[in-house]
């Protein structure tokens, strides 16, 4: 099989993928969580991801330019929507729960040092 290989940061997990597979189905393959909530229809827009350099990746259609607005420039794709045709970088967000438990812990524990 001649597969295109899929990078995700910042798991540092790597997977061969057939061409056409979308960012999501390697994902998953790849044991990465990626976020979603309409399971890959485009409709939730949690499934962001940032890619470095989009050679590796079909043309964007229609519907997720649309979608993304702005932060299409930005190198944002929808993972759902986004099928690999050749070696990508993908940079998943944070959780943004995760985030703001962790942004908690950390002023917690500078709280802590002060006394």
């Amino acid at each position: 099989m001649s597969g295109s290989e899929v990078h995700f940061w910042p798991d540092d997990k790597k997977i061969s993928v057939r061409p056409g597979t979308t960012l999501l189905d390697a994902g998953r393959k790849a044991k990465v969580h990626i976020r979603t909530r309409c399971d890959g229809k485009a409709a939730c827009l949690m499934c962001k991801v940032k890619v470095s350099d989009p050679s590796g990746l079909a043309p964007m259609n229609v519907n997720e330019r649309l979608k993304l607005g702005t932060q299409a420039d930005e190198g944002f794709r929808l993972a759902c929507q986004a099928r690999v045709n050749g070696t990508v970088q993908v940079t998943v967000p944070e959780d943004p729960l995760k985030a703001a438990i962790r942004a908690q812990l950390a002023r917690q524990a500078e709280d802590d040092d002060l006394f």
